[in-house]
């Protein structure tokens, strides 16, 4: 399993009779850029917590860069940075003083350096200007940038980070996108936690998509976009001979509308679509093929709707 960043194996947690997350095989990539994508309360910062021994797992075993967790944690875990669940900070302190007593409790650290890398992870984060202010005075979205700086104040292998983008403005949230990009230019490998679809679509290179505490896809994105299903649409005044010969070439899902056919596709060449619904002498007022959009994608995995803004 050394290919992978993460990899777990039947992970499951219950909280009582309720099955939080329920056997999860996650298998993430070194080097991707792993969306863990999924409706709110779907199980994702469960999960997390789980990979990142914050909890522990009611079953199951899981490994982080190869090794294993929990046994591997003091290994392990100086490798990875986290933002889980919305960071906590002392709140009469300033962001700079935060990040050093961070730093301070870091015992691979090295104090020589400190005071230039507390400065690069500001810098990348774009609180410079604000790092000695209290962080009591600070926005939703600058707490949130402060704590992707924590994440980042030294090299890491793997970065873990639940709803990064929670909080911020659109210019805020286009810069994280690109740190999540730098990032995984530079090497380290990034499991994203998200309900945005837009992130998942600018930024990821994989996908693994909860609903309900199960993860019922996992794949490249490019994979996962080429197993969707098209739909072909007939625009006629002869709608039930056109569904007739839609079913006739093995389109499934034939419905009928005001003026209009729609069937799934499957193997159906469109052009031989065409040319059948002619020689049935069905006129063919229009005829398009809709490749289903990313939203509709994850919606007919979960069930559920999901926020496409951000």
């Amino acid at each position: 399993m050394t290919e992978f960043a993460v990899a777990s194996r039947g992970l499951t947690k219950r909280f009582g009779r309720q099955v939080a997350v329920d056997a999860v095989d996650l298998a993430v990539p070194r080097g991707a850029v792993y969306g863990f994508l999924g409706p709110n309360g779907s199980g994702k910062t469960t999960t997390i917590r789980m990979l990142l021994g914050l909890i522990r797992p009611t079953s199951g075993t899981h490994e982080l860069l190869g090794e294993p967790m929990p046994a591997g944690a003091g290994t392990v875990l100086p490798r990875v940075g986290a933002l889980v669940e919305g960071p906590a900070f002392h709140p009469y302190r300033s962001g700079r003083d935060n990040l050093r007593r961070l730093d301070a409790a870091d015992r691979t650290a090295d104090p020589a350096t400190a005071e230039a890398r507390i400065d690069a992870a500001l810098e990348r984060v774009g609180l410079t200007a604000v790092a000695g202010r209290r962080v009591r005075a600070y926005s939703l979205g600058m707490r949130q940038r402060l704590g992707l700086a924590a994440a980042l104040l030294a090299p890491r292998e793997l970065l873990v980070l639940d709803e990064p983008t929670n909080g911020l403005d659109p210019q805020g949230t286009r810069e994280v996108r690109s740190l999540i990009t730098a990032l995984a230019d530079e090497g380290a490998t990034v499991l994203l936690s998200t309900h945005l679809l837009a992130e998942v679509e600018q930024v990821c290179s994989h996908v693994g998509v909860m609903r309900r505490g199960r993860l019922v896809a996992q794949a490249p994105l490019a994979r996962l976009r080429e197993e969707a299903v098209a739909r072909a649409r007939v625009r006629t005044v002869r709608t039930a001979e056109a569904a007739r010969v839609l079913r006739e070439l093995g389109l499934t899902e034939v419905s009928t509308g005001a003026g209009e056919v729609t069937g799934v596709l499957g193997p159906a060449a469109p052009e031989k679509v065409v040319a059948a619904l002619v020689h049935a002498a069905v006129p063919v007022q229009g005829f398009t093929v809709a490749a289903p959009g990313l939203e509709d994608v994850f919606v007919s995995l979960t069930g559920e709707g999901f926020d496409v803004s951000g």
